[in-house]
C-alpha cells in the first residue's frame, strides 16, 4: 500500500509499505478517505520534531483524519460504546490513552501518562492507505457529512477543548492570537458563548478577511501593535480573557499583556524552540489565571452536534485540497504559509 514518510527535516517520500492486516481484538482496520494537515504537523515538518520529541526513523504524519470501517476484531466498541460495524464511515480521534492509569481514571485521558498519538513519534499517523486503530476512537458519522468535515472534527475538538479552559461568561471580552484554523475555530465557539467584543490579531491579512466574516474583530499584527490597539479598544483595561493560538513564541507575552487585571490566559500553541517564556511581572502583578491546553476530553460528539446544527463553518477554512500523492506539495506550501493558504486536506 501507497504511504507518505518523513525522513527528515521538509524531506516527505512517496513509499510502499505492508498492508496492516486484519485487526486484533477492540482494533478497526481503516481505510483513510482524508488527512488534513495541521500546524503540529508543520512543526515535525520543518525540524523533524516536535517539542522534545525528535523524530528517530522515518515517520507517517497525519492525526486529522476520517475513514471507513474495512474490518474489525472481537470486542470491537466505537466511541459512543456501540458494536462497531464493517462499512461505518468514521471520524477518528488520533490519541489512544490507555484507560487504566490514575489520570484516566480521574477522567484526563488527554494527559495518560502511556498515551500514543498518531503522527507523534514513534506512533505513526494516518498519512497511508490503510491502518490500525482502536475501535474506541472510531467515531461513526452521517451520510449528510462529509469526509473532510470529519477530518475537522478533530481541531473542532481542540478549540472546543480550549473554550471549557478559558470559562467564558456571557459578555466577556476575549483576544485571540492567530487565525489560523484553530485561532478561526475558537472564535467561532467564543461567538456561540455570547462573548463580546472578540478581537483577533494575525499577520496574514487573507486570514484576518475569513475572521472578520466569522464576527472577530482583525488586527494586523505587521501593520500595528496589537497590545495597544487591545488596550485603545477596552479603554486601558485589557480583555477578560486571551487565548494565544499561534506558535507560542512572542505572541505568549502579547497575550498577557492583553489581559486585565485578573483575567484569564490560555496557551493552545507549540512553541518551535520548545520554551515558554513571558515576564513574569506581567502576569504576577495582575494575577492573571494561566492553563495550558493539552488536546481534549471526548469533544467529538459534541463536535458532531455543532457542526450538524450548523453552528460552525469548518469548510470555510479548507482552502486547498491535494492528492495524496501530492503530500509532499502540500506540506511544502502550508509551511511557506503561499497561496493564501489557511487549511490543506489531503484526500485519498
Amino acid at each position: 500500500m501507497t504511504a507518505v514518510r518523513l525522513h527528515g527535516p521538509a524531506d516527505m517520500r512517496i513509499e510502499g509499505i505492508p498492508h496492516p492486516g486484519p485487526p486484533g481484538p477492540g482494533e478497526a482496520l481503516l481505510r483513510v478517505t482524508t488527512t488534513c494537515i495541521c500546524g503540529s504537523d508543520l512543526h515535525s515538518y520543518k525540524d523533524a520534531r516536535i517539542g522534545n520529541v525528535a523524530i528517530q526513523k522515518p515517520l507517517i504524519l497525519g492525526h486529522e483524519f476520517a475513514g471507513v470501517v474495512e474490518a474489525v476484531g472481537p470486542d470491537s466498541f466505537d466511541g459512543n460504546f456501540q458494536p462497531l460495524q464493517a462499512g461505518t464511515r468514521v471520524a477518528v480521534d488520533p490519541a489512544q490513552p490507555c484507560w487504566h492509569c490514575e489520570m484516566c481514571e480521574q477522567g484526563h485521558p488527554n494527559l495518560c501518562h502511556h498515551l500514543h498519538f498518531c503522527g507523534s513519534y514513534p506512533d505513526h499517523g494516518s498519512l497511508r492507505q490503510w491502518m490500525h486503530m482502536p475501535a474506541r476512537t472510531c467515531f461513526p458519522i452521517p451520510n449528510s457529512m462529509d469526509d473532510v468535515s470529519a477530518a475537522l472534527l478533530e481541531p473542532l475538538g481542540i478549540a472546543i477543548h480550549a473554550v471549557d479552559l478559558a470559562r467564558i461568561r456571557v459578555a466577556n471580552s476575549v483576544a485571540i492570537l492567530g487565525a489560523g484554523a484553530i485561532g478561526l475555530t475558537i472564535l467561532q465557539l467564543i461567538r456561540l458563548s455570547g462573548a463580546m467584543p472578540i478581537f483577533i490579531s494575525d499577520k496574514f491579512s487573507w486570514r484576518l478577511a475569513l475572521a472578520k466574516e466569522f464576527g472577530g474583530i482583525p488586527i494586523n499584527c505587521d501593520e500595528v501593535d496589537p497590545v495597544q490597539a487591545v488596550e485603545m479598544a477596552t479603554g486601558g483595561q485589557g480583555v477578560d480573557v486571551a487565548i494565544e493560538a499561534a506558535w507560542a513564541d512572542h505572541s505568549v507575552q502579547q497575550a498577557a499583556e492583553m489581559v486585565r487585571l485578573g483575567g484569564r490566559l490560555v496557551i493552545v500553541g507549540i512553541s518551535e524552540h520548545d520554551m515558554l517564556e513571558f515576564r513574569h511581572s506581567t502576569v504576577r502583578r495582575k494575577g492573571v489565571t494561566i492553563r495550558l491546553a493539552r488536546r481534549m476530553k471526548h469533544t467529538y460528539p459534541r463536535s458532531m452536534r455543532l457542526f450538524q446544527n450548523g453552528a460552525v463553518d469548518l469548510l470555510g477554512m479548507v482552502s486547498h485540497r491535494f492528492p495524496l500523492e501530492k503530500t509532499a506539495e502540500a506540506f511544502a506550501l502550508n509551511a511557506a504559509y503561499q497561496d493564501n493558504v489557511i487549511k490543506a486536506a489531503i484526500e485519498f
